[in-house]
Parts: structure tokens; sequence; C-alpha cells
């Protein structure tokens, strides 16, 4: 009776388990295919209206205007995408997908180790593959992302993923891609439980916590250039940010720890910077751009921090950089990051509102993070060579009124768009034809 009673738990348990599964994902691609007739937004600011894409072992071998552009193989699948758009996948910059799936239940939340320097710790390793979060990015063509972990000083090491994979193994593209440090703010709020104004207040500590940042930048550096007789993960972890191999991302907000930041960075020879968060960059604009530092920018759809801030900065905020030359891509940090993700493309849409053209709003997310997280060999624009990482969407993709996909391909593997949420949308939109 025992053996049974555990059997029976057993079988509940993998019941719930495929229930929360994800999606299968989808197979290598075996048949050519070819997008006919659709307008390509290529994702450099170029735009094919009418386009052919043909579409080989889940590589792009063929792209150009339909009446130039004749298709000369016969086996293959035809898509007709007359009237429809044509987008490269969108990428998640600074993101933790994967990372978490309940808040509530700390089984589930892998997204920061204790300790203050972590830089050692792989966030790919605890990368859910079955999160039904993530499954819930495909249906508004964001495909891509960096997982990224918290915490600490030094949160540690970040990998860029696919979502739509068996496991973490499948789902990596660039493993180790960089490391993520928090950088000391310059103030902080009153503590209200101290009897403190809650107002802000210069940090006392600041000067002490950049000299700690520094010191371990100096042991790492001595460490890696040593005998390394004893071994030390922490330190090995950082070597590549002083040989090249791997990006220094900073988050820092207010104008005097940006520019310390930068400042540090260079001091210690890091070749690839960029600010995270650059809540005030707008007026380092021109300083950032000397020290070629790109900036993850932090959510569009965010009010003012600051009193005397304009209302509408954090919508204008992407323009500013764009303008100075800076290199700039979207990041989703904040409250329900993780599910806020989906809005990435609508968050470029807000970018257009406010200046951008659609064709730079389309940069943020799709070619300008590949560029800063080094992928852009096979992923963020549409071009011969190139991964088939792209979807067809029945409108504009920065709008969320017509950002209705049709299809979409990692690698030219056809994902399925079935999520939780599209089921139950189905579901409960069938109730008011059954309720009198």
């Amino acid at each position: 009776m025992k053996n049974l009673n555990k059997i029976n738990t057993l079988l509940f348990l993998l019941c719930i388990s495929l229930g929360f599964a994800q999606q299968t994902p989808a197979p290598k691609q075996t048949k050519d295919f070819a997008i006919v007739g659709a307008t390509a937004h290529i994702g450099n600011g170029t735009v094919i209206e009418n386009s052919i894409i043909v579409v080989s072992n889940g590589k792009i071998i063929t792209i150009g205007p339909e009446a130039s552009t004749p298709l000369t193989r016969q086996a293959m699948d035809i898509i007709d995408g007359k009237g429809k758009h044509i987008y490269p996948g969108f990428i998640v910059a600074n993101g933790t997908l994967g990372l978490v799936e309940v808040d509530a239940v700390k089984a589930s939340n892998d997204l920061s180790e204790m300790g203050t320097f972590n830089p050692h710790i792989r966030s790919i390793i605890a990368y859910n593959t079955e999160s039904k979060v993530t499954e819930s990015m495909r249906p508004n063509g964001v495909l891509l992302g960096q997982v990224v972990p918290r915490g600490g000083r030094i949160s540690g090491t970040s990998s860029v993923v696919q979502y739509d994979a068996w496991n973490w193994e499948d789902a990596a593209i660039k493993l180790d891609d960089g490391i993520h440090i928090n950088w000391p703010s310059t103030f902080r709020r009153g503590r209200r439980w101290l009897g403190e104004d809650p107002g802000l207040k210069p940090n006392d500590d600041y000067a002490k916590q950049v000299k700690e940042l520094n010191d371990y930048f100096n042991e790492s550096k001595s460490y890696n250039n040593g005998s390394k007789a004893e071994r030390h993960l922490p330190y090995e972890a950082m070597a590549g940010l002083f040989d090249g191999s791997k990006h220094l991302y900073i988050n820092a907000n207010d104008e005097k720890a940006i520019t310390d930041a930068v400042n540090f960075a260079k001091s210690q020879n890091v070749a690839h910077i960029t600010i995270v968060g650059a809540y005030q960059s707008g007026n380092l604009a021109e300083f950032l751009k000397q020290n070629e530092v790109s900036v993850f920018l932090r959510r569009v759809h965010s009010r003012p921090e600051l009193e005397d801030d304009d209302y509408d900065l954090p919508y204008k905020l992407a323009k500013k950089l764009v303008d100075a030359g800076v290199l700039v891509a979207l990041e989703p940090s904040g409250q329900m990051e993780r599910m806020n993700s989906r809005n990435l493309p609508f968050y470029a849409g807000t970018t257009v509102a406010h200046g951008l053209t659609k064709a730079q709003a389309l940069q943020l997310i799709t070619e300008n993070p590949a560029k800063i997280m080094g992928i852009d060999d096979m992923y963020g624009t549409l071009e011969v060579g190139k991964s088939a990482t792209l979807f067809i969407s029945e409108g504009d993709a920065l709008d969320m009124r017509t950002n209705i996909l049709t299809k979409a391909f990692i690698d030219g593997r056809e994902l399925s768009l079935e999520t939780h949420q599209t089921e139950l949308w189905k579901r409960y939109s069938e109730k008011p034809s059954q309720v009198d």
C-alpha cells in the first residue's frame, strides 16, 4: 500500500511538471524556405519593400527586393509575406529571464548569491529553459536575451541565450560574455526607521566602497599575472576583463557615479565598457562617446526620479544619447522585470514618439545589443550568412496594437507561438458566447 501511494504521488508530480512545461523546442531546419513579399526591416536602418528572404540550414542565404532577387531553388517551402513585416528577433539586454520563476517561491529563485565579490558566479548554470515566463516572450518577437545575475558589488558573469531550448547548453549562444558590477551610489535615502529625514543624503562610505573595488581589481590583476600557485576562482573569472575577452557592465545612474565608473574602468585598462541604467547620462553623452562607452538604458516606461527632472525624461533620453553617437540598447530591469521583458518592443516604440525614427528605435533592441554583447556576427540584423532568427508580424512590431506574430524562427527552426497566456486567451475568448 505504501508503494502504491508513492507511485501515485510520483505520477501526480509528473503530471504537474508536464502541465507547467514549456512547448517542445522546435526541431532543426531540414528544408529550405523562402519568405516572399513582406517588408523586411533589416535592423541596421535599412528597409526592403516586397522582399525575398531565403533560409537554408538555419542561415539566411538570400535577401533582397523581390523584383531583382529571383528564386532559383525549386525544392523549398514558400511563405507568403505580402502585407506583412519581417524583423530580426528582439534581444533583451541586462535581463533575468530564466533565473526566477515565482518570486514568492524561494526554491525557484536563483537571482543572486551571498557575498560581495562574486565574479565567478555563472548565471547560465542556473538558467531554466522550462520557464513559462521565458516562453511568453516569443509571441512578441523577443527571441534572445542576456541572462544576468544580481546582487553584491560584483554580481557575477552573464551569458547570452536563445529562448527555445531543451537545456542551458542548447540555449547558450555566447557563454560568459561579461561581468556585472554595481557601482557604489554617491547618495542614499535617509532611513525613516532610524528617525532620519527620508530625503537624499551623501553616501559617506562612497570613497571607501570605490577603494574596495579598486583593490579587488588590482588583486585580481596581480593574481592573473602571477604564478597562480593557489587557485582562486573569483580572481580567475576576472581575467577576461584584462585580456579583452569579457565585457564590463557597470550599473550606475547619477552623473558622478557614471563619470567615476568610466574613469575607473579606463584606469584598469578594461577595453569593453557598458553603463547599465544610466539615468543621468543625458548630460554625459559627449563624455561617453569620447570614451567609446555604450549604454544599456533603463526601462523607458518609468517615472522621473527627482522632483526637478522633466516629466518625460525616461522617454526622451534614448534620443539624446543616440543623437550624440552613443551606442544604446534598451534594458527592462525594475519591478516585474522578467514579465515586462515581453514589452521590450513597446519600450522602443515609445522612443519613436519622443524623437527617434522607427529605424533607430528598432536598432535599440536588435543591432545595438548584438554589437554590445558581441553576437552581431550572427544575430541582430537580417543579412546573408547570419542566423535566420526572425519573425513575421502582421503590422508594426513596435506598436502593441499591430505586433501580431504569424511565424517566428530561431536559427531557421519554426517556433510554436502557443503559451500559457495564449491558451488562457483562447479559453476565455469563448466565454461570452457561452454565457446567457
